[in-house]
């Protein structure tokens, strides 16, 4: 099978965040010549040198566009992992999210075209579908700077990958838990309703590879993952990872600012322009004709309505795929 990463030289922007460390590892077995970590925080970009000493380092920020043009000198494919993605941090500081989110995604847009970078994958969130907060709102905008890029001919194919939290990354639920079992405080539940996908990093690893072979260009690609609510989630966390098991109490706090009950990865206009096959759904862009679905109009894509998981020990597997928890440390 035609490996199209052979020798090549990769970017990841935000490159030492839980998809950079992930993803590394996946791209040392592509047979990549040159990885480089492009990243404003120093002492992350230091923990990471002492696994993978091999990689090209690179402070910097995707609000510097001539810092951009400098590190994309000669890359083939670029991840763009940069964002700031906490709900309550971007809805504090709005302003930041747009100049990061919005503003840094245009300038590493404009640099990769400007080298004739091959593809360039940007990482997106289901926050980004109806968006209700201030971090959803900048990522749907980046995702429209994004797909908008090739109706401007040019050797560059942009297109998105789309996912909710994902497993065991940093900022996500699992770590949360973990970390109050171990500091003998009850585990924190919004509202027990509520359901979020089960997607490990390796998966969104493999989402974000599909999509580098299969874009032609605007599309937005997502994996399709189960779910379950997030009381189950914590009574399997509980039961795996707890000395108490079923005795370790678990605390109702209620909904947080900006916070949905379901995710929605694909929503109903969306999918009347989706190939859905077995694992993806591939969205096609708003100006590319086509006439490819056969879902009825309304229909989305949802924690909600996908294969919700009740059982604990299949969740309990979902687990064990997870790996190394990159949060707690």
């Amino acid at each position: 099978m035609n490996n199209p990463l052979s020798d090549s030289v990769v970017l990841i922007t935000g490159g030492t965040g839980s998809f950079g460390l992930r993803i590394a590892n996946a791209l040392l077995l592509k047979g990549v010549r040159e990885i480089r970590i492009f990243s404003r925080d120093e002492k992350k970009q230091w923990e990471m040198q002492q696994l993978f000493s091999d990689f090209t380092y690179l402070i910097g920020d995707v609000r510097d566009i001539q810092r951009l043009y400098q590190v994309m000198e000669g890359v083939d494919y670029v991840f763009h992992a940069a964002a700031l993605k906490h709900v309550p941090v971007c809805e504090t500081f709005p302003m930041e999210a747009l100049k990061t989110n919005i503003m840094g995604t245009q300038n590493a847009c404009e640099a990769a075209r400007a080298n004739k970078v091959k593809a360039f994958v940007a990482l997106s969130t289901d926050k980004a579908v109806k968006p209700i907060n201030a971090m959803g709102i900048s990522k749907a905008m980046m995702e429209k700077i994004v797909c908008q890029q090739n109706r401007v001919a040019g050797p560059t194919i942009f297109s998105c990958v789309r996912y909710g939290n994902v497993l065991g990354s940093r900022g996500s639920v699992v770590p949360l838990f973990l970390r109050q079992i171990r500091d003998n405080h009850p585990l924190t539940v919004t509202i027990p309703e509520m359901t979020r996908f089960l997607l490990t990093l390796d998966e969104s690893v493999d989402l974000v590879l599909y999509a580098l072979t299969k874009a032609k260009g605007g599309e937005i690609f997502v994996r399709k993952a189960p779910a379950c609510t997030v009381k189950h989630l914590a009574e399997v966390v509980r039961l795996k990872y707890s000395p108490l098991k079923e005795r370790h109490p678990i605390e109702i706090i209620g909904i947080r600012a900006g916070e949905k009950i379901h995710e929605v990865l694909v929503n109903e206009y969306e999918m009347q322009r989706a190939y859905i096959d077995e694992t993806y759904f591939t969205i096609h862009p708003e100006y590319r004709h086509i006439d490819i679905s056969n879902v009825k109009l309304g229909d989305e894509y949802t924690s909600a309505n996908t294969r919700l998981i009740t059982n604990y020990e299949e969740t309990m597997g979902i687990l064990d795929r997870m790996g190394k928890f990159e949060s707690f440390i």
